[in-house]
């Protein structure tokens, strides 16, 4: 048997009171059912779910995914479990004991494929995110045997990442051909970055000092992923007009998608490297003005129109009528850029936005700041390089 004694590892994880959700997109979804089906399974695997359709995986991660089989992805349904865990734990939930666990891969089919065959794992812990990658030999194995291939993986990197004795192990190497080899990138947050994701706090400096925001403050809040040079050349923009530097931020948590992984966290920090930025809970600009007071905002207009969007409020148009009187009220101002629609640039002043935004609204213009590049071309363009995009 290759797989591990899935009663060793219930009894191992029940021990080391693990809660547990897990997430199979394409593949190793027989790691479910080895768990699941073992006496005892139940107070530990909270929540498993098996997304096979792409809109599937778009309704767990709040949006349709550049490549859906990637590190990435795993990471972000990873995320995704962990939450689910944590809700699901009940009164007694604590983020210290959820684990999240995710596959995604794209194995044999019964039509040719003319990408790699490929598994992606990852375990999102409050200590930890770890990640696993695995190109498999193209048309080496049954479907059957890269099922368990992908099975192994994932139970063995779950092990690792809560601490399970060795013998809680699969036999993967076993499983394991020629050339192939496993493909690690972990990281161990520092304690600031642990407490956000716990929400022991709402904020923290990305260089681990212990400052906090000044009132007044010039933000520009986004996701940088990645960060471009249309996003730089805004911010120098913006310290002209606002006559002060600019502190960058990003919310590890957002109103559709699941939280931040420490991976990406990690991976985007890495871009301000020397420059001021902050790391916060504030998914929502009304949460954004309690960690900024009296803070001037610097958005595109995709972000601009989203703050009086009710869908970004529960669906509540009571509650987004709040959040703009809020704004309207508690910002110094908003710092607003146009944006290019089907190769047209659309004017940021001539956007439809309620006029308590308008009226606390400097709107650049065509004149002063056009780029047309975006963040998502900027992946898309990543991914064909580096041809981690996977067929269905």
């Amino acid at each position: 048997m290759h797989l591990p004694d899935p009663a060793r590892l219930i009894a191992a994880l029940a021990a080391a009171d693990r809660r547990l959700a897990v997430v199979s997109a394409g593949g190793g979804a027989i790691a479910i059912t080895h768990l699941v089906t073992t006496p005892g399974s139940s107070a530990v695997v909270l929540d498993a779910q098996v997304p096979s359709a792409r809109a599937a995986v778009d309704q767990l991660l709040g949006g349709a995914q550049d490549s859906y089989c990637s590190p990435t992805v795993a990471r972000r349904l990873a995320a995704a479990a962990w939450e689910r865990a944590i809700y699901l734990d009940g009164a007694t939930a604590t983020p210290d004991r959820a684990v999240g666990l995710a596959i995604t891969a794209s194995l044999k089919t019964s039509r040719p494929k003319r990408g790699s065959h490929r598994i992606c794992a990852a375990v999102q812990t409050l200590d930890a995110t770890f990640s696993a990658e695995l190109v498999l030999t193209k048309d080496a194995r049954s479907r059957a045997d890269e099922e368990l291939v992908a099975a192994a993986l994932a139970l063995d990197l779950l092990t690792e990442a809560t601490g399970l004795p060795a013998e809680c192990r699969s036999d993967l190497a076993a499983l394991l051909r020629g050339g192939e080899r496993i493909v690690r990138d972990d990281v161990i947050p520092p304690d600031p970055w642990r407490d956000l994701l716990a929400g022991r706090r709402s904020v923290a400096a990305a260089d681990g000092e212990t400052t906090t925001p000044a009132a007044g403050s010039l933000v520009f809040p986004g996701s940088f992923d990645p960060l471009h040079e249309g996003h730089r050349l805004m911010a120098r923009i913006a310290e002209e007009i606002a006559e002060r530097p600019l502190s960058w931020e990003i919310s590890v948590t957002n109103v559709e998608k699941p939280l931040a992984d420490y991976l990406s966290i990690r991976d985007r920090t890495a871009q301000f490297a020397g420059q001021r930025l902050w790391l916060t809970r504030a998914a929502r600009f009304t949460e954004k003005l309690s960690i900024f007071p009296e803070g001037t905002f610097v958005m595109g207009a995709d972000t601009f129109v989203r703050l009086a969007d009710p869908r970004y409020y529960g669906g509540s148009t009571a509650a987004a009528e709040e959040a703009v009187e809020a704004i309207a009220e508690r910002a110094r101002g908003l710092i607003v850029f146009g944006r290019t629609r089907n190769g047209v640039f659309e004017d940021a002043s001539k956007i439809d936005a309620p006029q308590r935004l308008r009226d606390v609204s400097y709107f650049v213009s065509q004149r002063e700041f056009r780029l047309d590049i975006s963040s998502t071309e900027l992946r898309r363009q990543e991914n064909e390089r580096r041809g981690t995009a996977c067929e269905a």
